[in-house]
Order: structure tokens, then sequence, then C-alpha cells
């Protein structure tokens, strides 16, 4: 069985505070015995910050903190509000230096954590990604120069990331994950080089990406370095409830009721109808809209679960067309 572990997501005024109140409720419909705890990292204001990004709102704060979690005040010293993801890479070191479990706050926990089979000693991240990056240049280099000369600048072997089983130049060939989650035995440590190596592609980043965007990509480029480096790669089949029957990182509520299973929307809507949540929750629009005045099923009507569109902007261009897309 997997030892204890923490979960941390990052939370800010606005948004992320509404959907750290889903993940919080959800956690404990799901894991009421959860052996771990909870907590929500909190950027403190400084001079990389334009507005205060803290949770002002005390009704939610007091809320989030009768879930169970546990605010986690950090200083963002590099990246700031001028690349938010950033927050995800600098919080890791003000956690207890014990297994952890980062988790984006636009998820949902649907299921047992006791059925997920957890190697904190090997690393991992969520492969329900698409092909974002790089966007290879027409006369190139291709995918495998442009992946070769990162692992090459950290001293890492490129070769052992490979997928043996796609062709060349496909860029499922290379290790590249969606961060919205991942997991390790130690905060610091992973936290201390994700930083390294991200602010190091930022500041000298190799030739062979000059015609690359780097932002807002940055902690996906970074990721799967860091995770090789740890002696970690893929997930395997004992991960499987992650982004699958365990948790779902639903990204924006259309999506989820455009495209996620029958138990997500079920969970959804458990606990953002419990009153005292819905107190809080209907000043959030998408909710509002989406679950509470009922346009989430409007939405999910419009698709097949079995037979969904191999893109997601295909998803969100039907659903930008029927007035059914919020942010």
């Amino acid at each position: 069985m997997s030892k204890a572990f923490n979960i941390v997501a990052v939370v800010q005024s606005g948004r992320l505070q509404y959907e750290a109140l889903l993940l919080a409720a959800s956690l404990r419909a799901t894991n009421p015995d959860f052996s771990g705890k909870l907590f929500l990292a909190e950027p403190q204001r400084n001079k990389l910050w334009h507005r205060d990004p803290a949770v002002v709102d005390g009704g939610v704060k007091e809320m989030l903190q009768s879930l169970g979690a546990t605010f986690l005040p950090f200083e963002n010293k590099v990246f700031g509000q001028a690349y938010a993801h950033g927050n995800k890479i600098e919080a890791l070191t003000a956690l207890p230096d014990e297994p952890f479990l980062f988790l984006d706050t636009d998820t949902l926990i649907t299921g047992d954590f006791s059925t997920v089979s957890f190697d904190f000693n090997k690393p991992s991240a969520s492969m329900r990604r698409e092909g974002t990056w790089p966007q290879v240049p027409l006369y190139g280099p291709g995918y495998g120069a442009i992946w070769k000369s990162l692992y090459d600048l950290f001293g890492l072997s490129f070769a052992e990331t490979l997928d043996q089983s796609q062709p060349e130049e496909y860029w499922q060939k290379y290790l590249y994950f969606n961060a919205g989650w991942f997991f390790h035995q130690s905060p610091k440590a992973f936290g201390q080089r994700f930083l390294a190596y991200a602010k190091s592609i930022a500041d000298a980043p190799p030739a062979a990406l000059a015609s690359q965007e780097l932002y807002p990509w940055l902690d996906q480029i970074a990721l799967p370095l860091v995770i090789h480096s740890f002696g970690g790669g893929r997930p395997g089949s004992d991960l499987a409830g992650l982004d699958g029957a365990v948790t779902c990182h639903y990204r924006t509520l259309p999506l989820l009721y455009a495209r996620e299973s029958d138990r997500v929307v079920e969970v959804l809507e458990d606990v953002a109808g419990q009153k005292e949540l819905r107190r809080l929750l209907r000043d959030y629009e998408p909710v509002k809209l989406m679950v509470y005045q009922n346009r989430g099923r409007k939405a999910r009507a419009l698709f097949d679960r079995n037979d969904l569109p191999k893109r997601e902007q295909s998803i969100r261009t039907t659903l930008k067309k029927e007035g059914l897309w919020l942010r």
C-alpha cells in the first residue's frame, strides 16, 4: 500500500478560490479518512504582483478551513504575476518535506485514493495532454533535436525517455506531461530542481528553442526533465486512477459537462448542491450558470461521450457556437 502523503494545490483570490472549494469538498466527500493534509499554497503579495493574490474573502477562507484545508503562505520570488503558473513550482519548498501530490485546483476527487499505488520514489505526472509544445518550424529543428537540447543542457539521458513504440518525430515519442498533477517523495528537492530547471530554460534557452514560445508552457517543458532526473517517467497502470476513477482535471466546467463521466458530474453537482457551499459558489459565474441554472446539462446533450472529437478545440468551438463557453 502507498504510504501517507499530502495534497497541495495553489489558491488565489478569484477563480482559484472557488475551484478550491470544489476540490476540498470533493476530497472530503470521497475520502473522509484521508490521512494526509490538504495544503492550499497561497502566494503573498510582493513587488512581483500588481495586486494582492491572496484569498481576501473571509467566508471562502473560513469554509476552506472547515473542509480540512490548511493554508500555506509562500513568497513567489522568481515568476510572480508575469507567469502565474510558476506558483506551482515555487510553492513546493514551503511544504513539509513529506511525500506530496500536486493537483491543479480545477480538479475533482471522485474516488478513493487507497486504490492508487503511488511509488513516491519514482515521480510521474499527468499524460492527459495534447501536443501543445514544441511547435516544430517548417525547416526544423524537429521534436527530437529540440527535446534533446534540453536533456543535454542538464546532463540527462535523452534516449532513456523515448517511447520506442511511437514513430520518429511524432510528439508522443517524447516525454511530455500535463502539469495538472505530479508527485514525489520530497517537495523540497523536487521544488528546488524544478525552479532551477525552469529558470535556466527561461533565462538561457538552448539554440534549438530559438523559434519556440516558452510561455505559458514553461512548467510543462521543465517538468519531464525534473521527473526523469529523479528516476521517474510515464505513469503505469498502478496510477490509472489519476485522470481516471479517482481524480478528474476538468479544466473548465463547460468541458467537464461536455466530456467527463457521469460520476464526475454526480460529484460536482452533489458538492455544489450542499447548502453551505451553494451560498458561496453562487457568486462564481461558471458554477451559477452551468450547475445551478442547468446550462451544463445543455452542454452535455451536445456530445456523445463515447465518440468525442479528437481535439479539445473542436469541443470548445461547439460550446462557443451554442453560447455555452465560460472560463
